[in-house]
């Protein structure tokens, strides 16, 4: 038996897929294919408040000396409104790391729930539903892989 994809919920052999406990013989799938469903705005806003916490430091800094210049104070007080804002701009730099690293996760997982469908037995049957882009890929290819190996004389359609 070979295992294509296994975690703790998902297992894709050569002769099952296996997801949150139910089992589906290789034999009896004729089909495979894949929906996506409409974006998640939860995500989209996530996206755009990482986005503002990046900019807000810098924005601060850069108004910051704005205000220092128009005020026309004494130039201890404007070097102390200088330096201040500077300092509130470089305090993006190890935030930003942070910041940039659930950024890049957030694209990883994708704003949308993702499908994957069988015919099973004549009838279709959702195998999972995920907003994970990057399991749902792994666990699709892995079911492509196992019916087209599972079964050679029936290739698989996919729509």
């Amino acid at each position: 038996m070979i295992t294509y994809y296994d975690d703790r919920s998902v297992q894709v052999t050569s002769t099952t897929v296996s997801v949150d406990g139910r089992s589906y013989k290789l034999a009896d799938i004729t089909m495979i294919w894949h929906r996506r469903g409409t974006r998640s705005w939860r995500v989209l806003v996530g996206r755009g408040a990482i986005g503002a916490a990046l900019a807000g430091p810098l924005v601060a800094a850069v108004l910051g000396i704005a205000v220092a210049v128009w005020l026309h104070r004494s130039p201890t007080v404007t070097i102390a409104i200088v330096g201040a804002s500077v300092l509130v701009g470089l305090a993006v730099g190890p935030v930003a790391d942070f910041l940039f690293e659930h950024l890049d996760r957030s694209y990883a997982r994708g704003s949308r729930q993702l499908e994957i469908w069988a015919r099973w037995r004549g009838q279709p049957v959702r195998l999972l539903r995920t907003g994970d882009a990057l399991r749902f890929g792994q666990i699709y290819r892995a079911v492509q892989r196992a019916v087209e190996h599972s079964q050679p004389a029936h290739p698989v359609t996919r729509r």
